[in-house]
């Protein structure tokens, strides 16, 4: 259950990501776009973020360290950064709309709990 779904009533930016990805995992694409249009983008970009993560966790920390290719802190990053935000907000937005399958349905913590009942 997405905390913000549950909490406010209203599907957050990622909404439908995790169902998404597991539909492109299954080769399913067309469902997979339906789930969340940014799947493409977003979970490659996840799976990255989270095998550097993993790696940074378990290397060897008296290891000397190759300089990176990639420099996290230069302005080329940041401006990928902000526009992978705002398309993920702008997706977010055209959802609400209607667009790309929205809205999407949500069910509220309360409305769980009372259903289990």
């Amino acid at each position: 259950m997405c905390p913000m779904a549950g909490s406010f009533g209203v599907p957050c930016p990622g909404c439908g990501l995790t169902r998404a990805t597991l539909a492109l995992l299954h080769g399913d694409v067309a469902a997979a776009l339906r789930f969340h249009p940014l799947v493409w983008l977003l979970t490659p970009l996840f799976v990255g973020f989270m095998g550097v993560a993993a790696w940074e966790l378990f290397r060897d920390p008296t290891r000397a360290r190759a300089p990176s290719r990639i420099r996290w802190h230069g302005r080329g990053t940041s401006a990928v950064a902000l526009a992978v935000l705002v398309l993920t907000f702008g997706v977010w937005a055209a959802r609400f709309a209607g667009y790309f399958g929205g809205p999407v349905p949500v069910t509220t913590v309360s409305a769980w709990l009372a259903g289990r009942r």
